[in-house]
């Protein structure tokens, strides 16, 4: 299981700054289990941006996110709502947040921080990454993570050493930050990378107190030994 954890909504409000019209993509997998997600969250979730002056214009509840063909056949269906939407806010861990923005030409935003339990927590075929960092910054850069999309992890920027939207570490590899570039120009935000992220709290990436005190936190911590 992937753990989350729902970002506070004056986060959320802000990340969405003048983009007025929502749409929702719920993750029926691993957030429903830990209550993160579901429909009574999303309907929550909705009546909060609803209240911060939003306007939610439909969602989805699909089962795993993480299946990108799955994900891709289920947003067709809600072709004419998607349209319409300015940006989508997706209810998920931070692979399907990424497999959501592969698939959709608009601005997608995380609902939720995903955390560590450490070990292994299954595997996802295809290229999106998620290191668990307990702070999401998928909201700013494009639906790409900066953390797992650049060696360095810098949040940022790339450095000065990349050469032909290359690695410098990895010359074999993307540059990261070329990545959220392009992704960010082909969405006409190039306005994000104006936002300068603040410095990453790496206590984030361990579950809450309260989180650890739910039985499935013993259970996860056994079956990792």
């Amino acid at each position: 299981m992937v753990v989350t954890e729902q970002k506070p909504i004056e986060e959320i409000v802000e990340s969405l700054g003048d983009e007025k019209d929502v749409f929702i993509v719920n993750c029926s997998g691993c957030p429903e289990g830990l209550e993160t997600g579901g429909e009574d969250e999303v309907l929550k979730i909705k009546s909060e941006l609803e209240n911060a002056g939003k306007a939610v214009v439909d969602w989805i509840a699909i089962d795993f996110l993480c299946n990108k063909e799955l994900v891709a056949t289920r947003l067709i269906r809600k072709i004419d709502s998607l349209q319409k939407a300015d940006s989508l806010l997706v209810v998920s861990c931070g692979i399907g947040v990424q497999a959501v923005a592969a698939i959709v030409d608009k601005v997608t935003r995380p609902a939720l921080n995903t955390v560590s339990l450490g070990g292994i927590q299954g595997k996802w075929r295809s290229e999106e990454r998620c290191q668990e960092c307990g702070d999401c910054y998928l909201a700013y850069t494009g639906g790409i993570c900066p953390i797992t999309s650049c060696t360095k992890s810098l949040l940022n920027g790339a450095c000065g050493g990349y050469k032909d939207d290359r690695c410098e570490i990895d010359p074999e590899k993307d540059c990261g930050w070329m990545l959220i570039y392009q992704r960010l120009k082909n969405l006409d935000r190039l306005d994000l990378l104006k936002q300068a992220r603040k410095l990453r709290n790496f206590n984030n990436m361990m579950p809450s107190a309260e989180l650890r005190q739910e039985s499935f936190w013993d259970i996860e911590q056994e079956t990792a030994k």
